[in-house]
């Protein structure tokens, strides 16, 4: 079992930086591929970033590529979303996942195993 705890959402300016946070519990994490979602008001769920396990290797959605940046630190049982260069179009819930294939993860309806309750991202203009 994985439980899954987002942090770092918040309020901030077009142009803006922040750090969201996802701390993983049991020990079966570093087992996982991770990933963020995210959800704005009125639309559906859609992919933003994955990392796979063991390799590092990352997937971006083209929405973000270039502004955002994903990685996880084994040792701490913890991913990490830095996003940069925010838009109010990156307004919304932010969620963090795990899952067993990659490719099942990107698409939609993206089959995850694990996922966290979210957390909230304002990009004000």
């Amino acid at each position: 079992q994985v439980q899954l705890v987002e942090s770092g959402g918040g309020l901030v300016q077009a142009g803006g930086s922040l750090r969201l946070s996802c701390a993983a519990s049991g020990r079966t994490f570093s087992n996982y591929h991770m990933a963020w979602l995210r959800q704005a008001p009125g639309k559906e769920r859609e992919f933003v970033a994955a990392i796979i396990w063991g390799l590092g290797s990352t997937y971006y959605a083209d929405s973000v590529k270039g502004r955002f940046t994903i990685s996880r630190d084994y040792a701490k049982n913890t991913v990490y979303l830095q996003m940069g260069s925010l838009k109010p179009e990156d307004t919304a819930v932010y969620y963090c996942a795990a899952g067993s294939t990659i490719a099942t993860m990107i698409r939609p309806p993206h089959g995850m195993d694990y996922w966290g309750k979210g957390t909230l991202v304002t990009v004000s203009s």
